[in-house]
């Protein structure tokens, strides 16, 4: 089986933050990420993380207005200081929590009407110096493709679309983040589509299609995937980012085969 992270953004919200990553633990998950860990002390959260014995597998470079409607920071024309002061944050952040990765979201530059063309030169321009900052500490940088039905104008939609940017930046510190639940309504052939990428990707999510719920809860065969990332010699971190149905704790039948 793979390596579980768990999203303590999205589950076990039924306690404070810091009391999450113990919780996390207690289930039997091997690290948790955190999308946006910047409005507690870094040093909060190592503590928290530390005590239940965990890794820290992603977090999030913070967006900018992109989560109140606005363009976000990555790929948005004349917004690189803004960028740069944003990777800053992040690798003092990443400095105290040690992720196995940071992850870049693309934003909706081309939705407030900046030329698609532009965006993606943008984009590789700041996924160079991310990969460069967070190179220099030890973590990894990735970027992800986010489906348009539940995000319209999202940038970055298809996997290829994102190891293209990936390859205009050109820095071996830049991998994927490839998420199941997104890239089920966008391409489907989940399995497939890993067979052809797979050396590709530094960091995997998950959630079940339709709804965003645990495996189970909609039509992804989340054993035949788990294997197939098992198969193909995938040995990052696979996390758990759905919204739960119930408790956390009563929807992680998928992870022990119950």
């Amino acid at each position: 089986m793979p390596r579980f992270s768990a999203n303590i953004s999205m589950l076990f919200a039924e306690r404070d933050w810091l009391d999450r990553p113990a919780a996390a633990a207690a289930a039997g998950f091997g690290a948790v990420e955190i999308q946006f860990p910047y409005d507690r002390p870094a040093d909060d959260w190592r503590r928290a993380i530390e005590t239940a014995g965990l890794a820290v597998s992603v977090v999030n470079l913070p967006v900018g207005d992109m989560l109140a409607g606005g363009p976000g920071l990555a790929a948005t024309p004349g917004r690189q200081a803004e960028f740069r002061e944003a990777v800053e944050t992040a690798r003092d952040v990443a400095a105290a929590l040690r992720p196995a990765n940071v992850n870049v979201l693309a934003g909706y530059p081309e939705r407030h009407g900046h030329a698609r063309g532009r965006c993606l030169e943008t984009l590789a321009e700041n996924l160079r110096l991310a990969a460069d900052v967070m190179g220099g500490i030890g973590v990894g940088t990735v970027v992800e493709a986010v489906n348009t039905v539940d995000r319209p104008g999202f940038l970055l939609s298809t996997s290829e679309q994102a190891l293209d940017v990936i390859d205009r930046a050109g820095h071996a510190n830049l991998a994927l983040e490839h998420d199941f639940y997104h890239m089920d309504i966008m391409e489907g052939r989940l399995i497939a589509r890993l067979e052809e990428i797979a050396p590709r990707i530094g960091h995997v999510q998950f959630a079940d299609n339709p709804g965003r719920g645990e495996p189970g809860t909609g039509t992804i065969d989340f054993p035949a995937v788990f294997a197939a990332l098992d198969r193909l010699g995938y040995d990052g971190w696979t996390a758990a980012e759905y919204l739960p149905s119930r408790t956390t704790e009563e929807t992680l039948g998928w992870m022990t085969g119950g």
